[in-house]
This record gives structure tokens, sequence and C-alpha cells, in this order.
């Protein structure tokens, strides 16, 4: 089939290279890519983040936790499997999501930071997002896919000259399909330099004031917030130094880190992932968007589903 996939994040990129090697003839228009995405601002820790409904969520995640393990043996991926701890102020019921990892275990006792009650360690792919995005890119390129740049004001307009639309838009798709769903919940980050940290962290004991601390090769993650609602791209210094002194706190190293850059993205809020096909007047559309906080996660698992639906369209 001649598919179109709109969106050009890791949810659209990982879309259309599924769909290529499945067989179809695939163009990808975006009117972002690469740095300019949401995707190139995330902390991209495997975790399922504000992502709903639940039992889909474990699924999808399950299948991008496999796929990122096998991506994590090539080091041009950019993909790492990294151990980490994700720690409580007070004592947590295992989450949710558990069945998506092979392994977790608890934390306790003289193993947690002062002021922490509880705690779960796994091992789980982190991307590098500035490694991933391009590698991923080529491999979407190299599938056959033609990338090419452009906006659509109107679903229908994306429609013409195919058989099918992928709408992977992420909050974009507020305006393209009027999705009133959808919800910004703004991000910021500091990346400081790498100083020998090989373990992630994250403490989500406020909501609104997260505090992750992710390493990749070269790099370290610090985050972050998550502002529901909140469209500023503007990097606030004022929240910068409240994210350098709580992540600070439970890695000390981190007072001396060279700080190198500040992000700000928008992750697409909803109250759950929108993964379904519609027909329209003028050809079907295949909807996936509303990964909230966990479009890394979700990316290679919805991809699988994305290709399932199209070809259900023949």
């Amino acid at each position: 089939m001649r598919v179109r996939v709109v969106g050009a994040g890791v949810v659209g990129l990982t879309s259309a290279l599924r769909l290529a090697r499945e067989g179809h003839h695939v163009d990808l228009v975006a009117a972002r890519t690469g740095d300019d995405t949401t995707s190139a601002v995330a902390a991209a820790l495997w975790y399922p983040y504000r992502a709903y409904p639940a039992a889909d969520v474990t699924r999808w995640s399950a299948s991008s936790y496999a796929a990122l393990r096998g991506l994590a043996a090539d080091p041009r991926t950019g993909v790492r499997m990294r151990l980490g701890r994700e720690l409580f102020r007070r004592p947590a019921p295992e989450p949710w999501w558990r069945d998506a990892v092979p392994e977790l275990a608890r934390v306790t006792g003289a193993r947690l930071p002062t002021g922490y009650a509880d705690g779960f360690e796994l091992t789980v792919p982190v991307a590098d997002m500035a490694v991933h995005l391009p590698w991923l890119l080529g491999e979407v390129v190299a599938a056959g896919v033609a990338v090419r740049p452009g906006r659509f004001e109107k679903l229908t307009d994306a429609l013409v000259g195919v058989d099918v639309v992928v709408n992977c838009t992420g909050l974009g798709a507020r305006e393209l399909v009027g999705d009133h769903h959808l919800t910004p919940v703004r991000g910021q980050v500091v990346v400081v330099a790498q100083f020998g940290l090989r373990e992630w962290l994250i403490d989500q004991s406020d909501p609104e004031q997260l505090c992750y601390v992710v390493p990749r090769e070269d790099t370290v993650l610090l985050g972050g917030t998550a502002d529901d609602g909140d469209e500023d791209l503007t990097v606030r210094a004022d929240t910068a130094r409240r994210i350098l002194d709580r992540c600070a706190d439970l890695v000390p190293a981190l007072r001396d880190a060279r700080v190198l850059g500040h992000r700000v993205g928008l992750r697409p809020g909803r109250p759950s992932v929108r993964l379904e096909a519609e027909v329209t007047d003028r050809g079907p559309v295949v909807h996936c968007y509303g990964h909230g906080g966990a479009g890394v996660t979700l990316s290679y698992g919805c991809a699988e589903d994305v290709a399932h639906l199209v070809s259900g369209l023949r």
C-alpha cells in the first residue's frame, strides 16, 4: 500500500520503518525533524510515564523494551542497557507496568539514600536521542522511505496520492484533527557533561517538580518538570537552578558538573494514547499519538500495532 506517515518524532520514525520493512511504499512528511522535535528533548529512559491505558501501555512497553534491548547490542544506535533505581519517600507497591520488564528488585534499608523509605532497581534501555534519532532516520531512509519537510493544514490534504495516512503528529493533532483531549505538559531539562555516572535515578515524590538523573555516553540529562497546560518553550533560569539542586541532593557529584545546555519540550498529554484506524470520506487514517511522557518507551511497540492496522485496511 502507499502509506504516508505524518510526523518525524520517534513514534513517526519507528512507524515508518516498520511499515517499509513490511513491504509498503512509504513516504514521511514532517514540519519538524531531528533536533527540532519533542523526541530530541526526551530523557529517553525506558519508563511508562504519564501514558494510558495501563493494559495497552504495558503491552507496548514490553515490546519496545525487547526491541530496544536488541538495539543496545549495536553502539551506533545510541541505546544502552543501564541499571538504575526509582526512589520513594514512603513504602510503595510494585509499579502497574511490572509485567513489561523481565526483572525488578526492591531496594530497602541501608541501600536507600537518607530520607527514602522504599525503592525499585531494574535494568532498562536508555537512548541518547542525539544519536538514536539520526540513526533511526538513517534506517528509515535506507529502507526506501522518502522523507520531506511539509505541514498539512487539513488531514484531507495528507491523503492526496496515497492509500492511507498514519498520523503521528503528537501535540500537533490538536490542529490537524481537532483533538481537544490533548494537553501540553511542559518539560525542562539540564544537560551536563558526563563525569563517570553509569546508573540512573528517579524520584517522583512531587509530580510537578520531578527529579531524574539519566546518564548517556558523553552527557547526563537532569530533570525535570511536568507543567500541565504550559506551552512556554523559553528556558527558565530559576527552574534550571531548582532542577540542579534537586538532582545534586541525590548525586552530590553533580554540584561540580559542567553545564552544557538547557532544553524545553512539550509532552503530548492525553487521557489515553490514540492508536486506532478511522475511515474518512477521503480515505483511511491510522492515528498514533498522545503518548504523554513515554514516546520512546512505547514507540516500537506502537509501531507494531500501526503496521497491523494498516495491513488490515487492504
